[in-house]
């Protein structure tokens, strides 16, 4: 019989499996930011999904799929199928165009097995992808939200930033760190928003960007801050439409399935209705970080 090698983690109180077929190639060490999460749940217990790794997948047959798009991801591209079952194929492709990962999962996401290929670098790149992918998509089915932010803590509240790349997310929050007393980093780039009980929290998670910022932490949401720039600091909160239609896009979304966008909306709609969401015109200074801390903090 096969060994096989299982991983247990526990991300977001969420907890999730990944099984290893046996090969040489592939193993848990592919993605490392996974150990601070690594949590031995007992088997009977839920998980949020199952990942198989087995590079013996073969892609599902022309008649048996209908191709959805190729979307660009900014670190390369992601061919995405639909199949007749109502589940999905991806194929993750790196910045030069490289195969490095064939996903098919079920149309909860609950299920789901890929293939890598390629060199060491490659599996890493098509691993991890494929688990953001199957964490936003899974997740949005329990009011969990996968969301492109910089987050930092201060007094037991998360604090995130929302801009477009390169806008000043990082700045805003290396700015609190060096001028507000008592903050620190929970993460850098996709933190994971989850409602529970009518309760907002926020945690760090195990995919930070170009920062190695991989926490197991928790907070209570404070607020969301989206950052414009402007040549002078102001800040105002936002209306409930205004901060519905500013959230939304910073949350991990396939708008073309109707079932999960609608449980995203719902879920930033909950968000919205007990956190406030502010616009900050800033510069790039001290005193942008105290005007914000000053406004928006518990």
């Amino acid at each position: 019989m096969e060994a096989l090698n299982i991983n247990k983690f526990r991300i977001a109180d969420h907890n999730l499996r990944i099984i290893f077929h046996d090969s040489s190639l592939n193993s848990i060490r592919l993605v490392p930011s996974l150990e601070p999460f690594r949590y031995n749940f007992e088997d009977d217990e839920e998980v949020l999904f199952q990942l198989t790794v087995d590079d013996t997948l073969k892609p599902v047959s022309k008649e048996e799929r209908e191709r959805i798009r190729t979307f660009d991801t900014g670190n390369g591209d992601t061919v995405v199928d639909q199949l007749a079952d109502g589940g999905y194929q991806y194929i993750i492709r790196d910045t030069k165009g490289n195969d490095c990962c064939l996903l098919q999962c079920n149309k909860d996401f609950s299920d789901c097995h890929c293939a890598l290929n390629g060199n060491y670098n490659m599996r890493c790149f098509g691993l991890n992808n494929a688990l953001m992918l199957i964490f936003a998509f899974a997740g949005c089915q329990k009011d969990t939200l996968l969301i492109h932010a910089s987050l930092v803590r201060q007094n037991g509240y998360g604090y995130a930033f929302i801009a477009k790349s390169g806008t000043g997310k990082s700045t805003q929050v290396s700015l609190w760190l060096r001028h507000i007393p008592g903050c620190d980093l929970m993460n850098d780039d996709n933190p994971i928003v989850r409602v529970i009980n009518g309760e907002v929290f926020i945690y760090g998670g195990p995919w930070s960007g170009k920062t190695p910022c991989y926490r197991n932490v928790k907070a209570k949401l404070g607020a969301v801050t989206r950052i414009d720039r402007a040549t002078e600091n102001s800040i105002e909160k936002m209306s409930p439409i205004e901060a519905f239609a500013s959230f939304l896009p910073s949350c991990s979304s396939m708008k073309w399935d109707n079932d999960i966008f609608n449980k995203i909306c719902d879920t930033v709609t909950k968000v919205v209705e007990t956190t406030s969401i502010y616009t900050l015109h800033c510069l790039p200074n001290k005193e942008a970080a105290v005007l914000c801390n000053k406004t928006i903090s518990k």
